[in-house]
């Protein structure tokens, strides 16, 4: 008796490792997970009421989401990321519950074993772990110093086996933002060798020092070839409501249904009635929220920048989402390093090679969950630590 061979070749989930870690170490502060210190706005709580006041509400619910939330989400994407959805435009729009479920529906849904999917290193675990539970194969893509993706190489990595090219901007773990330029050479390279550009967008509003994110679906011509993935986890402080949603060619709609009815049948309804609410608060109480991460994040750039001015890493340019990606010039494997922050210094972060950074020491530092009092302690516990361990 044995588990999945499929299984056993998916690489372990890293943050219930790093968890177990804190928890036998009490005290820690984890600048680890990728969450916001903020909770959904009120509104969110106020829908609530109106989804209770249906009995009907207690059954299923249409696979692709309920009629309020899709409407809300279609005007979003019509205003903020220049997409149409819907009959004429090409496409078709999903609720997923979270953005992981809604990249494990585009896997099922266009790969077969053996097919390959080119993922830009670094690349998201959670992406990576779905497309090896599928039989299938990531490519894996270097990117430049800062993470910059590089057209040349993606293009060298196509071969018939290829189906899909991933990327994700503002980018989870390196905070990298690529520009419209770069994206939309992706998603030209994707249509000229028949391939689905998969765009992961869920920290389409975590950006900063002026870069703006795009949405590849908004090109001209794009629908037929363009899966576009979002979430409410963090910009709405919606982690554990788990609700996202995509938007994909509409002939692609039969498998995504099947995949959906089999999964989760529909996202958890009252979530989506409370995320009608929190769309209602709308991009104000997003950026609100946004503003204040910003002085969190310029006070944690000013502290890793000291161990860039000493000597003990380098600091790629990060200009988007929750995260900062740390190069260390250390010797030591990431994942031991890792452990040595948690059990000697009292902090947390996210080893660089879950994210198949493979050569060197990198570590993800998240600042999203932080407080101004802890980021400051935190941080300071981090960069002590990288002293202490460079000695």
């Amino acid at each position: 008796m044995h588990d999945s061979r499929r299984l056993q070749a998916v690489q372990t989930p890293i943050i219930p490792v790093i968890a177990d870690l804190i928890r036998a170490h009490p005290g820690t502060i984890s600048l680890g997970q990728g969450v916001v210190n903020y909770g959904p706005p009120p509104a969110a709580a106020e829908e609530i009421a109106r989804f209770l006041a249906e009995p009907d509400n207690n059954k299923y619910q249409a696979t692709s989401g309920v009629p309020s939330l899709l409407e809300a989400l279609s005007r979003k994407l019509a205003a903020e990321n220049g997409v149409a959805v819907g009959p004429g435009h090409g496409n078709r729009l999903m609720v997923t519950a979270g953005g992981n479920q809604a990249f494990l529906n585009v896997v099922l849904a266009i790969l077969d074993p053996g097919d390959e999917v080119i993922l830009p290193v670094p690349y998201y675990f959670n992406h990576e772990m779905a497309i090896v539970m599928a039989n299938t194969r990531p490519v894996l893509v270097e990117t430049d110093a800062n993470h910059q993706l590089d057209l040349d190489a993606i293009r060298a990595a196509i071969t018939p086996r290829t189906r899909a090219i991933v990327t994700i901007s503002p980018n989870n773990p390196s905070g990298a933002v690529y520009p419209k330029e770069a994206l939309s050479a992706v998603n030209a390279l994707c249509a000229e060798r028949g391939l689905f550009h998969v765009s992961d967008e869920a920290y389409e509003y975590f950006t900063y020092d002026g870069a703006k994110p795009f949405s590849p679906a908004s090109i001209q011509g794009a629908a037929a070839h363009t899966i576009s993935l979002y979430s409410m986890s963090k910009a709405y402080g919606f982690a554990s409501w788990r609700i996202g949603w995509m938007v994909f060619p509409e002939s692609l709609e039969p498998a995504m249904r099947k995949v959906q009815d089999t999964v989760i049948i529909c996202p958890p309804v009252i979530a989506q009635y409370a995320a009608v609410g929190a769309l209602g608060a709308g991009r104000a109480f997003v950026q609100k929220q946004v503003d204040r991460l910003g002085q969190t994040r310029a006070m944690v750039k000013s502290q890793l920048s000291a161990l860039e001015e000493a000597g003990l890493a380098e600091l790629p340019h990060a200009a988007g989402a929750l995260y900062f990606l740390l190069r260390l010039k250390s010797k030591m494997g990431p994942l031991d390093y890792a452990s040595k922050l948690i059990r000697e210094h009292g902090v947390a972060v996210i080893p660089g090679d879950a994210f198949g950074l493979t050569r060197g020491c990198h570590l993800r530092v998240a600042y999203g969950a932080l407080r101004p009092e802890t980021a400051v302690e935190g941080v300071g516990r981090l960069v002590a630590g990288v002293r202490a361990l460079a000695d």
